[in-house]
């Protein structure tokens, strides 16, 4: 059997290369990148900040589904990956699904993770994965220095980019920027203060 690991959502990214989210398997520093969509990044920040929408999106109706039929979403793993493709699979429970025999379905890591974040449900990564992908946390903020210059060019770029999220009405992205800025002016504060 393989060896899982409980992980957590490090962070969540926009990059030059696309959407990201950071695992960081507990007490390890390294994190597994896995790139995402943007309407899934969207689906799991919504979950993690437990915002309730007026009508189910399509995470939401799936666990309705589960709960309906008296099912639960035990856990996620990321169990594989090939091809440079991560595989994950939903572990469920409940009925004649037990514990030691539950229901494995396939899943898209993204989707996978936005449905624990709903449910709190824990999030597993297989060691291979972690062998095989697991970046150490110093490269990503060696990397932030390098982006950003200056901690006023870091701010402007926040900004910018607020301003371009409200406008395209992206609020959940838009709070997750906002919270960014409030942070970097409270270390500003505590550092001439």
């Amino acid at each position: 059997m393989e060896e899982m690991l409980n992980a957590e959502i490090w962070t969540i990214a926009q990059t030059g290369n696309g959407n990201v989210v950071l695992l960081r398997p507990r007490d390890a520093d390294l994190a597994v990148p896995i790139f995402i969509g943007s309407l899934e990044l969207q689906s799991i920040l919504i979950g993690k900040e437990g915002i309730s929408l007026p009508r189910p999106i399509t995470h939401d109706l799936f666990l309705n589904l589960l709960r309906q039929v008296s099912l639960r979403l035990k856990q996620v793993e990321i169990h594989e990956i090939k091809n440079d493709t991560f595989y994950a699979r939903l572990v469920i429970t409940g009925k004649e699904y037990s514990d030691s025999e539950p229901l494995i379905l396939d899943s898209r890591p993204s989707d996978a993770i936005a449905l624990a974040v709903r449910k709190r449900r824990p999030i597993f990564l297989a060691e291979k994965v972690i062998k095989q992908t697991g970046i150490p946390l110093d490269y990503f903020f060696e990397d932030a220095e390098k982006t950003a210059a200056s901690s006023q060019d870091k701010y402007q770029d926040l900004l910018k980019h607020l301003n371009q999220a409200v406008a395209a009405e992206e609020y959940e992205k838009a709070a997750e920027i906002r919270d960014m800025i409030l942070q970097l002016e409270k270390e500003w504060e505590e550092q001439s203060g």
